[in-house]
């Protein structure tokens, strides 16, 4: 199985293949995850009492940190969408509004796990560097 140094590159992967491919299952919801372990229903609300606002639920990050994605998912993936509104984001940090740098890519070490990527839409989030290790590796950076 891969292993993702860059935990917010992961979760972009993880966006791109459980939520718009739908080829990464289960689909991962907070609510559930929470309802299961007896601790309400509501990941704002559980959020909020937990003084987890704009961080994410230390639940989400287990869950996505231990996540296993093999290889032949990954070499499925062509493109990638770097968006403030991606589902993962709000099943990581239910309270979160997309203004500040919690899901900010430090790191594109993890490239080498995608052969097949060709695109990555929203790279304007990306620092300057990170956008020309892309255009070097010729993606297309949107």
């Amino acid at each position: 199985m891969a292993m993702f140094k860059d935990f917010n590159f992961k979760l972009i992967v993880v966006e791109q293949l459980m939520y718009i491919d739908e080829t990464l299952t289960p689909r991962f919801s907070l609510a559930d995850l929470l309802k299961e372990k007896g601790l309400g229903d509501d990941p704002w609300e559980y959020a909020q009492q937990h003084g987890l606002t704009y961080q994410v639920v230390p639940e989400a990050r287990s869950y996505f940190a231990s996540l296993e994605i093999g290889e032949e998912l990954l070499a499925g993936v062509e493109e990638l969408c770097m968006d403030g509104g991606n589902q993962v984001y709000q099943e990581c940090a239910p309270v979160w509004d997309g203004e500040d740098d919690l899901f900010d890519v430090a790191s594109l070490d993890d490239l080498v796990l995608l052969p097949n990527l060709r695109r990555v839409l929203g790279s304007e989030f990306l620092a300057p560097e990170l956008r020309d290790v892309l255009g070097a590796r010729g993606i297309v950076a949107d």
